[in-house]
C-alpha cells in the first residue's frame, strides 16, 4: 500500500473539478457525472485532492477505476485521509478517458479526465461542453 502525501491546505480548494447537477429521482443517471482536470499524471499526488474536493454527500470513495496506461505510479491501494482506497486499472481504451469512483451504499460516479497537459482553453472547452446545468465548479 502506498501512503499519499497529505495535500497542501490550499490544494483542496484548487482541485480542478466540475460536477453536473444530479438527475431527478426516477430518471436514468447520466453516463458522465462531471469532469476533472488533474495537474499531472501522478495518481498518488492527484487522487487525494480529487477525493478531498468531492461533495460530502458522495460519502467515502473506497474504490477507483482508471486507465492504468495513463497514470503512474500505480499502486494497488492508496491511503488517503486515513482511509484505504483500492485502485483498479482498466485495460480497455475509454474515449473519452474517465475515472470511475465507487462509494459503497452511496453510488458510482464517472468523471471525464481532461489531459493534464491541456491548455486552459482546451480544458475549459471540454469541461464546459458536458452540460450547461453545472452543480459545482471548484478551482476553475
Amino acid at each position: 500500500m502506498t501512503l499519499a502525501p497529505p495535500p497542501p491546505l490550499s490544494s483542496l480548494s484548487a482541485v480542478r473539478l466540475r460536477l453536473l447537477a444530479q438527475p431527478a429521482q426516477g430518471h436514468m443517471p447520466r453516463r458522465i457525472d462531471g469532469a476533472w482536470w488533474p495537474r499531472s499524471p501522478d495518481l498518488t499526488s492527484e487522487l487525494p485532492s480529487l477525493l478531498g474536493g468531492l461533495p460530502h454527500a458522495w460519502g467515502q470513495v473506497s474504490s477507483v477505476l482508471v486507465d492504468g496506461a495513463v497514470w503512474f505510479p500505480f499502486p494497488g491501494r492508496l491511503l488517503v485521509a486515513d482511509q484505504v482506497v483500492r485502485l483498479r486499472r482498466t485495460t480497455t481504451q475509454h474515449t473519452p478517458p474517465t475515472v470511475c469512483l465507487l462509494a459503497p451504499g452511496r453510488g458510482r460516479w464517472d468523471l471525464l479526465v481532461v489531459p493534464p497537459a491541456a491548455t486552459e482553453a482546451e480544458a475549459g472547452r471540454l469541461m464546459g461542453s458536458m452540460d450547461t446545468a453545472v452543480k459545482d465548479s471548484v478551482g476553475l
